[in-house]
Order: structure tokens, then sequence, then C-alpha cells
């Protein structure tokens, strides 16, 4: 199965300044998804980072085997889609590669405690239940007890009946945006990572780690070191 990795990351952030290479523990944050990816060792796959940054530009291409997408300003605002980075990226490396992809991986840079174990399992995962399946995405379970806020502006919780020992509820899954994988055919037909019909991948809480504020480069970073 010939497939893309892509790895959307465009130089605007508003919560992180310059967030897909701000240093995390000395290293810019882009490179702990990059330096997975060789060491993971993949075949029949080409890797293929999408940005509109010139700084992002330079240091994707220090790596060896690794593409660069420079991604139009109009699919590059705070608005603009991931999947029309993918799609973008998609006919830009087929082009350039003369070949189609049958799937695309999409991971973005803000997840720096992935395994390259576990990268290699879900797209075995994928493989697998394809085309049962044109979707995979990562999930982590969690057993918090959610309230929602009701019209009237007071809260309630979600499940009334759910136990109040954290042990004895069923678990929900949150979607965490490590991993997602996608037929390319039903990513053009949907404008979905989810695609038609998406499954779930489980992994570890500490992996699904997303940096999207500052508190959350303290936490990976104290991950990474074995401090928290």
């Amino acid at each position: 199965m010939n497939k893309l990795i892509v790895i959307p990351a465009r130089g605007g952030s508003k919560g992180i300044p310059h967030k897909n290479i701000h240093p995390l523990n000395g290293k810019p944050l882009l490179c702990y998804t990059l330096e997975l990816l060789l060491a993971a060792e993949l075949t029949e796959t080409d890797i293929a980072v999408s940005t509109d940054s010139a700084d992002i530009k330079a240091l994707a291409l220090s790596f060896g085997q690794v593409d660069v997408v420079d991604r139009p300003e109009e699919i590059s605002g705070d608005r603009a889609s991931t999947e029309a980075a993918l799609l973008h990226a998609i006919d830009v490396m087929e082009q350039k590669k003369g070949k189609k992809y049958q799937a695309v991986l999409t991971l973005q840079p803000t997840s720096p405690l992935r395994k390259k174990e576990t990268l290699k399992a879900f797209i075995e995962a994928f493989e697998k239940n394809y085309p049962q399946y044109d979707a995979l995405l990562s999930l982590n379970e969690s057993r918090s007890d959610y309230w929602i806020q009701t019209e009237d502006g007071n809260y309630e919780r979600l499940y009334k009946d759910a136990p109040r020992r954290r042990q004895e509820r069923k678990p929900l899954y949150v979607e965490n945006s490590a991993y997602y994988m996608t037929d390319v055919k039903a990513l053009r037909e949907t404008c979905s990572v989810l695609g038609t019909h998406a499954n779930g991948f489980i992994i570890d809480e500490t992996e699904a780690v997303d940096i999207n504020e500052p508190v959350d480069l303290v936490i990976a970073g104290g991950l990474l070191v074995g401090t928290l």
C-alpha cells in the first residue's frame, strides 16, 4: 500500500507563537515527529511537511528523506482546515513522485511523545481492517465524570446514573489527534480525515499529550525526562 505521511506545520499559532518549532527540552517541536518517522524506517511510505513558513521548511529539509510542500496562503490561515492541506499535499506529492497514494497518515507536530512501536501498530491496524474501515484515528481512555452546561446556564452530569467511584464507571474514549490514517479516495469524497467509516485505535494517555497551550510544554517536557 503506497502511503503518504503529511505533517501539517503552518507558521502561525495563537496559543504559542511559532508553536510547531517552539523549543521543547531544547529541541524544536517538529523534530520529535521527524525523528520518530526516520527511526521507524517505514516502507512504501513518503514523508511530506506542509508549511507556509520558511523557517519550518528549512528545518524539515535538514532531515533526509523528507519532502516539503509549500502551502498556499489561502489554506494557511487560522480557519483553514487540515483536510485542505492534506489534499493539496497529496496532489503535489503525487505529481512530484509520479505515483498514486492509497492512504494518507496525518501526524500533527504537536504530539511529541509518540512511540515508533505505536506508529507501526497503528499503520498495521489500518491495513488489516481496510477496506472495511477507510479511516483510523487514535483515542485514549477516560473515566472522568463529565458535566455539561444546560440552556439555563447551570450544570448537570452528562451521565446522571454513572457510578461515583471512578473505577466503576464505563470508560469513554477521547479523540486526541495524535494519529489519523485515511483512504485517499474517501478523503477526497468526504473532505474529512474520518472518511466514510472510521474506527478507533487506543493509545496510552501519555502518548496522547497534545501541545496547545504553554502549560502543555511543561507537562510534555516533564514526561520526556521522566519527572512527571
